[in-house]
């Protein structure tokens, strides 16, 4: 059995250890509310470029001739953009991300593609994508949990750049979307070309959501479309990469609470341990000062 000394030693380090999760936990749920802000704040304008998007559509009458439209009979090569965290200690987050990437890849080859090759935002899926020999195509980090627009209209624009130049014909991205603080989603939209129902405003049953209101267009309402459709790109992106923010906060809040508790319960079994160490210390004490006193009588 341990000694006391060393009990206590153990104790006190796992005490250490649970003021440090304890403290992250407390940072994570604070960062998470601001995520949690931002999110609902773009939410209205993304509504409403997509209305617009539709009513430029539908007033355009043909999609012919927009690139970011244009669907491909082959996919000759895909790209899987995946959106993983800069740091761990937040759960299986970026497991998910990672092994769902690897699916929507198969799936992709499956479906005709010939090469596939990733895009990582992130320092975790960057690393585990390279260890596992997997091809990194172009990497992004150092803004998982705090991304500008800026970020996203960055990544955006390579993407567009290898979809436009033939590279890339087709382009997935997957990501960890917030639904609440104890749930987060693993969720792979197609970017590249966007899809159709997206610029109609269509929902799942393929039925039009968008306002029947009329709305002018300068110069022309194609035009107009053609030049919204990199727009919504961006938005696209850097809603996935609120989300995925937002959703690493709450893992990361989730794990350590976890990881807080756990701390709460090894501490009750050390101390339990310890007192059994020192009422085992006191009773052969007892028993040596019992044993000195029957031989000296």
């Amino acid at each position: 059995m341990p000694s006391q000394r060393d009990i206590k030693r153990r104790i006190d380090s796992v005490r250490g250890t649970r003021k440090i999760t304890r403290a992250m936990e407390l940072v994570a749920s604070a960062r998470l509310r601001r995520a949690q802000a931002r999110i609902e704040a773009l939410r209205p304008y993304a509504a409403a470029m997509r209305s617009l998007m539709a009513q430029s559509a539908r007033q355009s009458g043909s999609l012919q001739g927009m690139p970011l439209l244009e669907e491909r009979e082959e996919i000759g090569r895909g790209l899987v953009v995946l959106l993983t965290g800069d740091r761990g200690l937040a759960g299986a987050f970026n497991v998910n991300i990672i092994r769902r990437g690897m699916q929507v890849a198969e799936r992709l080859r499956s479906e005709g593609a010939q090469d596939i090759a990733y895009v990582a935002l992130g320092k975790k899926g960057v690393g585990t994508l390279r260890f596992r020999g997997l091809p990194v195509e172009r990497e992004y980090q150092g803004f998982s949990t705090d991304p500008s627009y800026d970020d996203a209209v960055q990544v955006v624009e390579y993407l567009v750049e290898r979809f436009t130049a033939g590279e890339a014909d087709r382009v997935v991205i997957v990501y960890n979307a917030f639904r609440s603080v104890l749930e987060q989603r693993v969720t792979e939209e197609q970017l590249l070309p966007v899809p159709r129902r997206i610029v109609e405003d269509e929902d799942e049953e393929g039925e039009a959501t968008f306002s029947k209101a009329l709305a002018l267009f300068e110069p022309d309402a194609k035009e107009f479309l053609e030049r919204l459709l990199p727009t919504y790109l961006n938005t696209a992106v850097y809603r996935a990469l609120l989300e995925s923010a937002a959703s690493e906060f709450a893992a990361r809040r989730t794990a350590m609470r976890n990881a807080s508790d756990n701390a709460a319960q090894l501490i009750d079994v050390y101390t339990l341990q310890m007192n059994r160490a020192r009422q085992a210390a006191i009773t052969q004490e007892i028993l040596e000062v019992v044993a000195g006193a029957d031989a000296l009588s």
